[in-house]
């Protein structure tokens, strides 16, 4: 064992892939040997661009090996890979914001928004591509799966919890380039009105896919929240579809998100989209296999609710979607003392352990899918009298209670006797029980107070 700053690195065969979607059971992806795995994982703001606040204090520029072995250390295998479009977003809640490397080169004539020469859309920046390659790569290594952001919502308009007006900055706006592109305005950027912003759009895909292509643990999304609506939706379907074209004739094929979008959330244009995984705005989503869903704070459980609600229901929020089929993420302040008033205290340097609950909850769910079938875990809510219950019906089922004490599990389907162990959420302690008979329902009381975790499993 090695240590990087606070956290323990355990050694760990690297990630396997590219990732597909289980044949078997479709709310899961396999991996390269095709079992099927949960992601879990916690993401965060600057892990590809460095970004500064001018007035309040800026997070450090990201120490990549610390945030790897930091995931590793909550037992996490997944995080989404932050894209920021604009160098510059003005007057944000947060005061201005500035965000480095960009994608294209910068050799001017004249000066852009944020005073730095104006981009060249022709001449792509390598440096970013090639950090962009490097941490995906570190990931790999570290047995860790990155979904890469190709656009993001709040780098065109000014919206939610960092306002400001972003397209100031944005190499799209003709003040910013020297190639006389103009995007006509902000949200215009992610429809398809425009063909030659398209296809620019597209060169940047490619070269995202010429970066990564060979690379096992890649997936993508193709935007952080946009505003939604039919234009958008019509976009993001078609950018998937060129993803997807493009990857064909490649050696390797990755999968493909949608994400909310936002104010104008659309779940049903989620589920109708080519996306082979989902992240809905349902706290607690039932995954029904149409879509692999990776359920995210991001876009479900804001960081208000969750403080307001507390350590247990942060808790429960991951528990009670791992057993309705769901993986769960969490968008991690991480080191930034600054993005929301009370949401953050990384005091000396370190996350703010206030969030470990919800850290170490996902790491436990993952810990559970390992010993499982996953590939036959179904969500069987009616199995159990709390409604939480992941199930290979007669072989295994794993129940969650979320006022502990007791619950009614129907074993029906189970021929002889289970084995039974209880999981404690808080202490990380499992305490064998008697074996319980199957071929009927049974009552089962938790050995402990508190919130509690069932594991029954055939003989």
């Amino acid at each position: 064992m090695v240590f990087l700053g606070a956290w323990p690195v355990l050694a760990v065969a690297p990630a396997t892939g590219p990732l597909r979607v289980s044949t078997t059971n479709p709310r899961y992806f396999a991996d390269g040997s095709g079992k099927a795995i949960l992601l879990v994982g916690s993401h965060t703001w600057g892990n590809l661009q460095d970004y500064t606040y001018d007035k309040l204090p800026s997070p450090p520029a990201m120490d990549f090996d610390v945030y790897l072995a930091f995931l590793r250390g909550h037992h996490h295998n997944f995080f989404r890979l932050w894209v920021w479009e604009s160098s510059l977003n003005p007057n944000a809640k947060q005061g201005t914001i500035t965000y480095d490397p960009m994608p294209y080169q910068r050799p001017g004539p004249g000066l852009a928004g944020d005073g730095k020469p104006k981009f060249d859309l022709t001449l792509f920046n390598q440096a970013y591509f090639d950090r962009m390659r490097s941490r995906v790569v570190a990931a790999r290594d570290n047995g860790i799966y990155a979904s890469i952001m190709l656009f993001n919502g709040f780098s065109i308009e000014g919206k939610g919890n960092v306002g400001g007006d972003p397209w100031q900055g944005h190499p799209f706006n003709p003040e910013n380039n020297v190639n006389g592109v103009d995007a006509g305005s902000d949200k215009a950027i992610h429809t398809l009105s425009n063909p030659t912003i398209t296809a620019r759009q597209e060169a940047y895909i490619r070269r995202v896919i010429d970066t990564v292509n060979d690379l096992d643990n890649v997936l993508y999304e193709i935007s952080n929240e946009d505003s939604g609506g039919p234009a958008n939706t019509a976009w993001q379907t078609h950018m998937i579809q060129f993803i997807k074209s493009c990857e064909a004739t490649k050696s390797k094929q990755h999968p493909v998100g949608m994400t909310q979008q936002y104010p104008q959330g659309d779940e049903p244009a989620l589920l109708a989209s080519p996306a082979d995984w989902i992240s809905p705005g349902t706290k607690v989503y039932t995954a029904d296999g149409r879509k692999v869903v990776l359920n995210d704070t991001d876009h479900s459980y804001f960081w208000i609710g969750l403080k307001q609600d507390g350590v247990a229901a942060q808790r429960a929020w991951v528990w009670e979607n791992f057993t309705r089929g769901n993986q769960c993420l969490f968008m991690d302040p991480y080191l930034d003392a600054s993005h929301d008033p009370g949401r953050n205290d990384p005091a000396g340097g370190t996350p703010d352990p206030y969030w470990d609950a919800l850290r170490e909850a996902m790491g436990r769910t993952r810990t559970c899918a390992e010993r499982m079938n996953l590939a036959a875990a179904i969500p069987h809510g009616e199995f159990a009298s709390t409604g939480f219950c992941l199930a290979d019906p007669g072989k295994e089922y794993l129940v969650y209670l979320p006022q502990g004490g007791e619950v009614t599990v129907d074993l029906s389907a189970a021929a002889g006797k289970l084995d039974t162990e209880w999981l404690h959420p808080t202490e990380r302690t499992t305490i064998r029980a008697e074996p319980v008979a199957g071929g009927g329902r049974r009552t089962l009381k938790a050995p402990f107070v508190g919130d509690a975790v069932v594991y029954l499993r055939s003989k």
